[in-house]
């Protein structure tokens, strides 16, 4: 095969080097792309072509297309195809339910009986420890001192966590890569992102992110704003990422149990109080320490939540508010808490540690001698809050439209936010059905997160659905281990965040390993046409990979590239790359944040000893080391294919 000219290396180079500026307008759609008659522009304003457009809503409201997606887009029209988007209640997705069922046993059990069946091992070594049975340290690293029962308790709690860890991770890939509803995926995607929790923030997180994922975000993704975040507010999995579990009325504050003539009415403890209240009921005098739960008896309020709610899940940075008003959000929230595996778990409200003083938050009075009303007040103000249709509409303009939206489509979008009472459908068909949506500059501008590269991949290939960690170690690998983000912020949705040399040589390095068929479930010769394709001239393969890969539309450099077969940034080897570990750069919290959350979003969180080695099938494909290890000779299609998936083209969205 020819080299590349020196010209070629600068331009390819050029084409990846500013990555968060939109690619250039595309010219016209080559005949090869065509496959159908085309599809009439429903709005003479969208500069897109017909191709250009199936093309660009199976990018940006799916995980990219599939083998035979963009005919049947075409075949349906592309606003059909969006509005069908929208209603996911009214696309069949029994298959991939049926796979879900078939291949993950522990996160459909509720948390709390998973945590009763496999407690935390920490728990079973200071259980252990407090029976004068050894050192629990000591005992985490190589069980010494512990007896028979507790070294097998201890043995199956680590497999139990280790496996639901890997069950949480490879059902959201899976979800992403093979669910029919992938507007609805790709919205999870972006929830999950906005109202981010962190797998390692402590040995209960683990127990809870399925739960989190499947029965909070999902099902609330296209609903009302308010419902959604009263939804998140009262999730075990933020009430314990953001330490809001704990938080009380400091000491000089009046508690809502100590109130006259609150008493047994107030229900104390775990009482029914306003919305959502359970319990028994305590009388309004203060209990002995000892008979108080572990976070009554730590004490305080904790402005955690009450800070990321305004700053990160509504108002946003710039939104108005005060630090008076963090603080008093977050008094407002006190007893707002969980109660624990032994007693079934879930959401509770415990009017004793309720700040029942009054409060001010954003111009609103909340007066005293309140309970759980306070909150629910609290969220329904911020929800509707200008600043808060503003905040959401920005964020799926830039998911959706670009890294710089434009104003007047984020000013629209949160006029519908208002208008519909923060319906998310329709804001984000407000954004999607816009001339700024299918506008030339919005082609191929986004660039594609880690999650984003390997989903579409699998997709992209037909792959089949990988009920092992694998393919989830490898998004991982690439710089955002699932639920692996430290601070409350979430991973950057702008693609300067996400790029730079190293990463740029990674996402080519995966190209080729996914070529050499390491990804599980996934082969090179499973794009369309790929059976065809085995023994056809290198003109004919570059063509289909280009046709099957890239919608047809590829760049004079990305063309020489596959002709000639050597990549100019590739290397043998990633072992320049990033790892793509939890302190990974590229994933940092920024300035300032670290730590805030109580350890939520520290940085350089050490690995637990009490889990035990890790698990081989949790490793990616091709070793866990640094890059993605040596990488094999690929000859013909696959390496076609695999110069493909590593091309700015395939890398942007």
């Amino acid at each position: 095969m020819r080299r590349l000219s020196r010209f070629a290396v600068l331009a390819l180079a050029a084409a990846w080097a500013p990555a968060c500026a939109p690619a250039r307008a595309p010219g016209p759609v080559t005949p090869q792309s065509a496959a159908g008659p085309p599809v009439p522009a429903a709005d003479l304003n969208r500069e897109q072509t017909a191709d250009q457009q199936v093309s660009h809503v199976l990018n940006r409201l799916a995980f990219g297309p599939r083998p035979g997606d963009a005919a049947q887009v075409r075949a349906m029209g592309v606003d059909r195809w969006i509005d069908e988007q929208l209603h996911p209640e009214r696309i069949d997705d029994s298959r991939l339910d049926q796979f879900a069922r078939s291949s993950y046993q522990l996160i459909a059990e509720r948390p709390a009986d998973l945590e009763k069946r496999y407690p935390p091992p920490g728990q079973i070594l200071n259980q252990a420890a407090a029976r004068g049975l050894g050192n629990a340290a000591a005992a985490g690293a190589r069980r010494e001192g512990l007896s028979p029962d507790d070294s097998a308790r201890l043995r199956d709690s680590q497999q139990a966590l280790r496996q639901l860890t890997g069950e949480v991770q490879s059902s959201r890939v899976s979800r992403a890569a093979y669910s029919e509803r992938q507007l609805q995926e790709v919205m999870t995607d972006f929830w999950l992102n906005h109202f981010s929790v962190y797998d390692a923030k402590g040995p209960r997180e683990r127990y809870l992110l399925a739960e989190y994922a499947d029965r909070v975000i999902r099902p609330n993704a296209f609903g009302k704003f308010r419902t959604l975040l009263g939804a998140v507010a009262k999730s075990e999995a933020m009430l314990f990422y953001l330490d809001n579990w704990e938080s009380q009325a400091d000491s000089t504050r009046p508690r809502l149990a100590q109130l006259p003539g609150r008493g047994g009415r107030a229900g104390g403890l775990g009482g029914r109080a306003g919305r959502g209240g359970l319990g028994r009921g305590l009388p309004s005098i203060m209990p002995p320490q000892q008979q108080l739960p572990p976070q009554i008896r730590r004490g305080g309020l904790n402005e955690n939540y009450g800070r990321e709610l305004l700053e990160l899940h509504t108002l946003g940075v710039d939104g108005g508010y005060t630090q008076a008003d963090v603080i008093d959000a977050a008094r407002a929230l006190t007893g707002w808490t969980f109660k624990g595996a032994q007693q079934g778990g879930g959401f509770q409200f415990v009017p004793f540690m309720h700040d029942a003083g009054e409060k001010h938050v954003l111009g609103h009075t909340l007066k005293a001698g309140r309970g759980i009303e306070d909150g629910e007040d609290l969220l329904d103000i911020v929800a509707r809050h200008p600043s808060t249709a503003k905040f959401i509409a920005f964020k799926l303009a830039r998911r959706f439209v670009s890294d710089t939206p434009p104003g007047a489509l984020v000013d629209r979008a949160a006029a519908t936010f208002t208008r519909t009472d923060g319906d998310i459908r329709e804001v984000v068909r407000t954004i999607v059905t816009s001339p700024e949506f299918f506008s030339r500059a919005a082609y191929r501008s986004k660039v594609k997160s880690p999650f984003e590269v390997v989903v579409s991949a699998a997709r992209a290939l037909g792959g089949q659905p990988d009920a092992t960690p694998r393919t989830a170690a490898t998004i991982g690998q690439l710089g955002q281990p699932i639920f692996g983000h430290q601070a409350p912020n979430g991973w950057p949705e702008t693609g300067d965040q996400w790029m730079n040399t190293g990463a740029i040589l990674n996402r080519i390095n995966f190209g080729m390993m996914v070529a050499a068929g390491r990804l599980p479930g996934v082969s090179p010769f499973g794009i369309a046409g790929g059976d065809s394709l085995r023994g056809a001239p290198l003109d004919q393969q570059v063509d289909g990979a280009v046709r099957a890969l890239l919608g047809g539309d590829v760049s004079p450099e990305t063309r020489a590239v596959l002709v000639s077969g050597e990549n100019p940034l590739a290397k043998a080897s990633g072992s320049d790359a990033p790892t793509g570990g939890r302190a990974d750069p590229m994933g940092a919290p920024p300035a300032g944040r670290g730590g805030r959350a109580g350890g939520a979003g520290g940085r350089g969180a050490p690995p637990d000893p009490t889990m035990g080695p890790p698990d081989p099938a949790m490793m990616p494909p091709g070793g866990g080391g640094r890059g993605f290890g040596q990488l094999p000779q690929l000859r013909g299609l696959p390496l076609v294919v695999g110069l493909a998936l590593g091309s700015p083209e395939f890398q942007r969205r």
